[in-house]
C-alpha cells in the first residue's frame, strides 16, 4: 500500500475515531447526568459490584480473537465462522456457571438483592459475543464510518431505555437493563453493516490456529479487568455500597475522558501497525508520529478534566456526588497516560507477541495488587496515588519491549511526549491559580476550560507544532470536501 493510502486511511481512521469517540461521550455525558440525578451512589454501587464478574466474562467469551483475525495476512469466512460459534459456546458456558455462582456473589458482598441482578447483568455478555465476529470484520478493513453509528445508535437506544426506567422507579435495574440494551442494539447493527453471516459448520480447525496468539490475549485481558477493578472488589468488601458508588461514578467520569482518546488511536493502530510490520523503519516512523499525536490529545484533556472534576460533578449531578470529584481529579492522572500504554500494547501485538503483552501485564498487576493491599489500610486517597503512580512508571517497562521490536530510543520517546505533557501541566496551573477568585461554578468551570484551550492552541501555534497543524489542516480539508 503506498505511503498516501496509508497516510489518508490511517488520518481518515483517526477523524471518525474522534468524532465517534466524541460524540459517544457526550451522549453518555447526557444520559450520565440524567441518570445521576435521578439516582444515587447506592444504586451504582450494587452495578459496580459485578463490573468485574461482568467483564471478566466478556473477556473469556471473546477470547481475543478480534485481534488474532486483525494479524492473519488473509482471513476467510471459514476463520470468522468458526470464531462465531466458540465464543458463542463459550459465553454460553460461561453464563451457566455464573448464574449458579451468583448466591456465592450476594454473599461475598453480604447483598442478597445481587442474586437476580447478577443473572440479569450477564446476559449482556452472551448477547455481545454473537457479535464478535462481525465486529472482527469492520475492525479488520478499518470501517471506522459504520463502527461510529453502530455506537451511536447503540448509546442511543440504551440512554433512553435506562433513563426510562429510573424515572420509573426501577433504581439500580434500570442501568442493568441499559446495558443490555446497549450490547443488543450493537450485536444487530454490526451485523447489519458487515453483512456478514455465520453458517451452521462446525469447523473449529482455524481456532487451534489462532489460539496460542489469542489465549495470550486472553489472559492479558483477565489481568487488565482484574487490576483496573482492583478497587472497587475491594471497597465493595470493606465498605458501602455509596463508597463504592462514589468510586464508580468517579471512575466513569475518568472513563469517558480517556475512552474517547483510547478509542480513536486502539481504532486504527493494529491494522495499521500490521500493514507496516515488514518494514521495521517504517513501522517506527508510523509509530513516533502515532504517539506525539496520542500525547497532543491525551494530556491536555486528561489534565482539564482534573483541573474542572469539582466543577463538572456539582453542576452536572448535583452537590450529592461531591466525593466522587476529589477521586475524579486523581483518577485523571492516570487516564491521560492510558492512551498512550494502549498505543505501546498495540504495537507489541501488531508484531505478533501476545505474550510479551501477556507478561508485561501480569508484572503491573502482581506490583499493583502487592501495592494496594499494603496502603489500602490508610485511606483510599493513598491507595489512589500509589496506583497512579505505579501505571506512569509502568510507561517506560513498555517502552522497554517496544525498543526491542523497533528500536525506539527513551531519548526519542521522552522528546516525543515530553512538550505536550510539560506545556498541559504548566498551563493546567496557569489556569487553576488564575481562576481561585471566581465564585460561581459555571464561570469558573468555562474560563478554565477556554484559558487553557486557547493557551495551548497558542503555544503550539508559535511553536510552530507539526502535529498542530497537519491536524488542524487535515480537519480543514475534511470539512470542506463533506459540507461545502
Amino acid at each position: 500500500m503506498p505511503d498516501t493510502s496509508l497516510k489518508e486511511k490511517t488520518a481518515h481512521g483517526l477523524l471518525w475515531g474522534g468524532f465517534s469517540n466524541g460524540l459517544q461521550q457526550l451522549l453518555n455525558l447526557a444520559f450520565g447526568i440524567v441518570l445521576g440525578r435521578l439516582l444515587d451512589s447506592s444504586d451504582y454501587g450494587m452495578v459496580g459490584m459485578l463490573t468485574v464478574f461482568s467483564a471478566i466474562a466478556a473477556a473469556l467469551q471473546e477470547g481475543g480473537f478480534i485481534s488474532a483475525l486483525t494479524n492473519r495476512k488473509q482471513t476467510l469466512h471459514r476463520d470468522y465462522n468458526a470464531v462465531f460459534w466458540f465464543s458463542l459456546l463459550c459465553s454460553l458456558t460461561t453464563y451457566t456457571l455464573l448464574f449458579f455462582a451468583a448466591p456465592l456473589i450476594a454473599r461475598f458482598y453480604h447483598t442478597p438483592q445481587l442474586i437476580p441482578l447478577s443473572r440479569l447483568t450477564f446476559l449482556g455478555f452472551v448477547i455481545s459475543s454473537l457479535s464478535i465476529a462481525p465486529r472482527a470484520y469492520l475492525f479488520k478493513h478499518l470501517r471506522t464510518r459504520e463502527t461510529t453509528l453502530i455506537s451511536l445508535f447503540s448509546l442511543t437506544a440504551s440512554g433512553i431505555v435506562g433513563i426510562t426506567l429510573a424515572a420509573c422507579g426501577f433504581a439500580y435495574w434500570g442501568i442493568a437493563l441499559q446495558s443490555i440494551t446497549f450490547v443488543s442494539v450493537m450485536t444487530l447493527l454490526n451485523f447489519y453493516f458487515s453483512r456478514w453471516r455465520p453458517r451452521l459448520r462446525f469447523d473449529l480447525r482455524p481456532i487451534r490456529e489462532m489460539i496460542g496468539f489469542s489465549s495470550k490475549i486472553i489472559v492479558t485481558n483477565l489481568l487488565t479487568i482484574l487490576n483496573t477493578n482492583l478497587f472497587s472488589i475491594l471497597l465493595g468488601k470493606f465498605y458501602t455500597e455509596r463508597e463504592v458508588g462514589n468510586f464508580t461514578q468517579a471512575n466513569k467520569w475518568n472513563s469517558m475522558g480517556h475512552t474517547t482518546i483510547t478509542g480513536m488511536i486502539v481504532g486504527i493502530a493494529q491494522p495499521v501497525f500490521t500493514r507496516v510490520a515488514d518494514d521495521r523503519a517504517r513501522q517506527l516512523a508510523v509509530f513516533r508520529k502515532l504517539l506525539r499525536f496520542t500525547a497532543f490529545v491525551s494530556f491536555p484533556a486528561m489534565f482539564g478534566l482534573s483541573l474542572v472534576s469539582e466543577e463538572l460533578i456539582v453542576i452536572t449531578i448535583t452537590a450529592k456526588w461531591l466525593p466522587s470529584a476529589h477521586i475524579l481529579r486523581l483518577l485523571c492522572v492516570w487516564g491521560a497516560f492510558i492512551p498512550l500504554i494502549n498505543l505501546f500494547s498495540n504495537l507489541l501485538i501488531s508484531r505478533g507477541h501476545s505474550s510479551v503483552y501477556m507478561w508485561s501485564t501480569f508484572g503491573l498487576s502482581l506490583v499493583q495488587l502487592v501495592a494496594v493491599c499494603a496502603t489500602y489500610p490508610y485511606g483510599l486517597q493513598w491507595m489512589l496515588r500509589t496506583f497512579v503512580l505505579i501505571h506512569i512508571g509502568w510507561l517506560f517497562v513498555w517502552h522497554h519491549f517496544v525498543r526491542q521490536e523497533i528500536g525506539l530510543r527513551l531519548r526519542d520517546m521522552l522528546r516525543d511526549i515530553s512538550p505536550y505533557l510539560l506545556l498541559s501541566l504548566l498551563l493546567a496551573a496557569v489556569a487553576h491559580y488564575a481562576t481561585q477568585s471566581a465564585g460561581n461554578l459555571y464561570l469558573s468551570m468555562a474560563t478554565k476550560i477556554l484559558l487553557m484551550a486557547s493557551l495551548y492552541a497558542l503555544a503550539l501555534w508559535r511553536l510552530r507544532s507539526t502535529i498542530f497543524r497537519e491536524s488542524l489542516a487535515f480537519a480543514r480539508d475534511f470539512l470542506r470536501k463533506r459540507f461545502f
